[in-house]
């Protein structure tokens, strides 16, 4: 359709002569507004593609509503992997499909930025044999209004409004992984209209509603007089419908919205006659209701002009639903039927399936094991999620000089406090905690926990680094009583692990432990170095050497420290799509320059080499270019990455009288128990994205733990995994 209102993807429209439609269509109960809920129905996936990480998708299912069968798309983001997420619906204007805003919206990057999934709907029913359905843009097919049709020959399938607000929902909820009753809603021209009438008449199930040149008066222009005196048999009928004729009847603002932004393009060919914009800021001046309406010079009907603002909106949209979700009174506690088994086994020994390492580089073995009851300042937890990281095989491959065998590694992990030794006091059994490898005892004495300038606290350090708990011993053993090493202080290759007290950071337990256990090191490190231990200023420039998932970390936050140029360096290309999304503005492999260090390529770059560099990669030799890229009178170069046992640090010492600095990091410099809760804090709110970090999920099946962690181990070495999350218990 060349219509200049939409870029309309031509959609085929099912014959009306296929069979009688008595035979096509056979609603399960008479409709009639009011609906009652309709059930959901199951869908049938039409066709999949893969965008920014995460996946487009279309269904068709049989509405109850419309008495037919619709077609809707549905971009889920990677957070959709993890768990539940919030929707934002995303509803079209006249001649429009679903397909219009999923192709052409531009939507998908913020959506995937933002771990929100934005659904399509269609406009109105197709092929339901409609007398007059298919005679006008404006009204039957494509044009449905998003009201329910009160008037013949339209009321039996034309009820999109109970299509939008129940029935599409309901499936959505039921069949997708999205967070129930976290919604929102905008949309353009007809759905834009759409949208704020919705919410308008359902405040309490959006949490927020923006629109592209909405349809704002539709009572009052002819293209509402049109709809409405058809659908519902009278125009006058349509001010029930109409956002502005809504706000002025409420009287006063809504508390649900404390803003509703709007973009308006003010060369659009529909502004004075159809979309009024003015009559509903009059309306919302009136009644005290906060309405931002942008008007951009130039800016037309068009999707060029939907796609310009889409992120702003998506931002507005999961800027809202992350305060509702924050603000649910959702139950996250533990349920008491697990309490309870938690309480039968306090103080006891626990038999539990473990992934043992017997020896360097020998696969894991799944082992029954038992693990004892925690001492004082101890706990025991049940881990529930495992994040695989480049660490735990570099000791499981002979490269740790700390490395203990058999032992149980792990150190990643997002787990439930099962018991607690005596004298601890800062958790509780049911409380979600990130076990920590660097602690933080606070204690009165501890002059690094005291100091702003570390993080390494020593409090435990040494039987830590021996593979014991703070007594000397170990919590595992095997049947026969042989005992087992623990790793890190974690060891959270185990159903069960104790750990110290002082290494439990506890969380907010509305974050999902599958994604919680992504703060446990590898990503955490990333964002410290760049925060905490660099300090990484508005404007600098950045290289990063290696683009695994710390080095994307380093990326990540040096974006977010306001990095003017950051350059990224692996031998993987395939590692650069990722890099650029998260904030890489070049990205170099050294095979593309073979005979010149990749030091002297940077620099050549950058003129004097960059304010800042890090090393992700643990190779020394790779250390030494980090250095010497780095920018002469100031610049500073952080050791991330660990090397094999054994390997020293080598270059001139005319690198560092010339003013650069050689510096490492730790977990990033954070102090465990206190930052680890703040991150996840942020990234609720949906400040800190790490959902794209998480390429492998593997669930742990028939109590086999080592078959799932050999398979993440497999992944990680495979070269497009970033981090595999093995799931051991939901």
């Amino acid at each position: 359709d060349p219509k200049p209102w939409s870029a309309t993807t031509s959609t085929s429209r099912p014959s009306c002569h296929v069979r009688p439609v008595e035979a096509q269509y056979t609603p399960l109960y008479s409709l009639r507004s009011p609906h009652p809920n309709p059930a959901p129905s199951p869908m049938e996936l039409k066709s999949s593609n893969k965008a920014f990480g995460g996946e487009l998708r279309k269904y068709t299912h049989a509405s109850e509503a419309t008495g037919g069968t619709m077609t809707f798309s549905v971009y889920l983001p990677p957070a959709a992997a993890l768990g539940p997420c919030p929707v934002i619906y995303y509803l079209s204007g006249l001649t429009c499909t679903d397909d219009n805003a999923a192709q052409k919206g531009g939507a998908f990057k913020a959506c995937a930025e933002a771990g929100v999934m934005m659904v399509f709907p269609d406009t109105s029913p197709r092929g339901a044999c409609v007398a007059g359905e298919d005679e006008s843009y404006d009204l039957g097919t494509g044009a449905g209004f998003y009201v329910d049709a009160t008037a013949a020959p339209w009321s039996d399938h034309y009820n999109m409004y109970t299509y939008i607000t129940k029935e599409l929902p309901a499936l959505v909820e039921a069949s997708l992984p999205a967070a129930p009753g976290l919604k929102s809603i905008t949309g353009h021209s007809m759905g834009g209209h759409g949208a704020l009438t919705i919410a308008f008449k359902n405040p309490d199930a959006y949490a927020a509603v923006s629109a592209f040149a909405p349809i704002c008066n539709p009572s009052a222009v002819p293209w509402g007089h049109k709809a409405f005196a058809a659908y519902l048999g009278d125009a006058a009928a349509g001010k029930a419908h109409d956002a502005t004729e809504l706000l002025a009847a409420r009287g006063a603002a809504f508390a649900q919205f404390p803003d509703i932004l709007i973009d308006q393009g003010m060369d659009d060919q529909f502004l004075a006659e159809q979309l009024k914009p003015e009559a509903l800021e009059a309306a919302a001046k009136k009644v005290g209701q906060k309405v931002t309406v942008r008007r951009h010079a130039g800016g037309d009907h068009s999707y060029f002009f939907i796609s310009s603002y889409m992120e702003d909106h998506v931002k507005f949209h999961a800027k809202a639903l992350a305060a509702a979700a924050a603000a649910a009174t959702v139950d996250v506690t533990v349920d008491p039927a697990t309490l309870a088994e938690f309480a039968k086994t306090a103080g006891k020994p626990i038999q539990c399936k473990a992934a043992v390492a017997w020896a360097a580089n020998k696969p894991l073995s799944n082992e029954t094991i038992i693990v004892a009851p925690p001492q004082a300042g101890e706990i025991r937890v049940k881990v529930m999620s495992n994040a695989m990281c480049h660490t735990d095989i570099y000791t499981l491959d002979g490269h740790d000089p700390e490395g203990l065998f058999p032992c149980i590694l792990g150190h990643e992990a997002g787990a439930v406090v099962e018991s607690v030794g005596a004298g601890v006091t800062s958790v509780a059994p049911g409380d979600h905690v990130v076990p920590c490898y660097t602690p933080q005892c606070n204690g009165p004495s501890c002059i690094f926990c005291a100091s702003p300038k570390t993080n390494l606290c020593p409090a435990i350090r040494s039987t830590q680094g021996a593979g014991v708990m703070p007594d000397g011993t170990s919590r595992f053993s095997t049947l026969d009583g042989k005992p087992i090493f623990h790793f890190m202080g974690c060891s959270t290759f185990s159903e069960y692990t104790v750990i110290a007290e002082i290494s439990a950071a506890k969380i907010n337990p509305r974050m999902p432990l599958n994604k919680a256990c992504l703060f446990g090191c590898g990503v955490a490190t990333g964002l410290g170095a760049v925060w905490n231990t660099c300090k990484v200023e508005a404007g600098s420039s950045v290289a990063v050497f290696g683009l695994g998932a710390v080095g994307l970390a380093v990326v990540q936050a040096a974006k977010m420290a306001g990095a003017s140029r950051i350059i990224g360096i692996d031998l993987n290309k395939d590692k650069f799509t990722v890099a650029g999304q998260l904030g890489c503005t070049d990205c170099v492999s050294p095979l593309d320059h073979s005979g010149t260090p990749i030091q002297q390529v940077i620099v050549g770059m950058t003129k004097w080499g960059v304010d800042y560099s890090f090393d992700c990669t643990g190779n020394v030799d790779v250390m030494r270019s980090a250095l010497e890229c780095a920018h002469r009178g100031w610049g500073e170069s952080c050791v991330i990455g660990v090397a094999a046992a054994g390997k020293m640090l080598t270059t001139r010492p005319f690198q560092l009288v010339t003013g650069r600095v050689w510096k490492g990091t730790a977990f990033g410099g954070w102090k465990s128990r206190s930052a680890v809760p703040r991150l996840v804090e942020r990234c609720l709110a949906g400040e800190l994205l790490v959902d794209h970090y998480v390429t492998h999920s593997i669930d742990v099946e028939g109590g086999d733990v080592a078959a799932a962690t050999n398979a993440a181990i497999h992944a990680l070495h495979g070269g497009d995994c970033l981090r595999a999350v093995v799931t051991y218990a939901k």
